[in-house]
């Protein structure tokens, strides 16, 4: 089943196809100056009943030379079936487009990178028909970014990278760095890195810290996440507003039946139990207040009640 973490490491390509022409930089890949990124189709399909689907596939323009095909695979775990799949993928474009293909792999644990970054041949042990080597972006190669003008910068690139390091001790640091980052950024910007982060971390304990802050620092956002977030404070509020009218509630009927009966209702009574907050205690209180000749007597729970 595809995880968000996984839509969130290839899509954001897709949102930002230009994205490659800066990672390239961080990952150490000499390229000519890259212009414009397209997205394709992403199905590689045949007329024989065989689907194959590469996660994000963009045709990148470069200043100096021809275009050329990247494919962006987003890999959670080791997956023995990719050493058939990647080098499918390669050749097949390829074959396709006519254009050279590069696969960049991205991940967020070390020993997937590892084993990501491993080269895939096809052919004989002695001879090697066909080598593919994809390019891994992961933890071991991506910067931690927490300095907020750098993150600034490169949105798209910070975004990917508090991703990569989902699992990174100072996760909360990079996490509050992309919150004051996004923070002053258009919405129509900020939105969609709010929401990739979010399925980055998937279901790790730092997704709760990443809505926490989405919930105040991005609270203007109008994005998936945070309208999720407010309906369910929306929830928690009219939850908790039924349980504090509930004691409201209670609070007057104890002094209604006092003053019903004609108890005269001293101010310390009245005070007392207006402030009261524990609604056992009222109905307590309560049951006290169709009987005692006082309204103080309601507080003396050693005292008798006179039936």
């Amino acid at each position: 089943m595809v995880s968000a973490p996984h839509e969130a490491m290839h899509r954001i390509f897709q949102e930002d196809p230009g994205l490659f022409s800066r990672l390239s930089d961080v990952l150490g890949l000499d390229l000519p100056p890259l212009g414009a990124g397209k997205p394709l189709t992403v199905d590689l399909t045949e007329t024989e009943p065989l689907e194959r689907r590469v996660d994000t596939l963009l045709r990148i323009e470069t200043q100096n030379g021809g275009p050329f095909l990247l494919i962006v695979e987003a890999q959670g775990k080791k997956d023995p079936g990719k050493t058939a799949s990647w080098p499918y993928y390669v050749t097949y474009l390829n074959n396709k487009y006519r254009i050279p293909v590069l696969l960049l792999v991205i991940c967020q644990d070390h020993a997937t990178a590892a084993w990501a970054a491993r080269p895939l041949t096809i052919g004989l042990p002695q001879w090697p028909t066909v080598t593919t080597r994809p390019l891994v972006a992961g933890p071991h190669n991506m910067p931690v970014i927490t300095n907020v003008a750098e993150a600034r910068k490169d949105l798209a690139l910070a975004t990917l990278s508090a991703i990569t390091h989902a699992d990174n001790p100072d996760v909360d640091a990079i996490l509050k760095t992309m919150s004051a980052a996004l923070r002053d950024a258009p919405d129509v910007i900020a939105g969609p890195f709010v929401e990739f982060i979010a399925q980055g971390l998937g279901n790790r304990p730092a997704a709760q810290q990443w809505r926490n802050l989405v919930a105040v620092d991005l609270s203007f956002y109008t994005s998936p996440l945070s309208e999720e977030i407010r309906d369910e404070g929306r929830v928690e509020g009219r939850v908790e507003g039924r349980a504090e009218g509930h004691v409201e509630r209670g609070a007057e009927d104890v002094l209604l039946v006092l003053d019903a009966r004609g108890v005269d209702i001293t101010h310390a009574t009245r005070v007392k139990v207006t402030a009261c907050g524990d609604s056992d205690v009222l109905r307590r209180w309560l049951v006290r207040a169709a009987f005692v000749t006082t309204s103080d007597e309601i507080f003396d729970e050693e005292a008798p009640v006179d039936r």
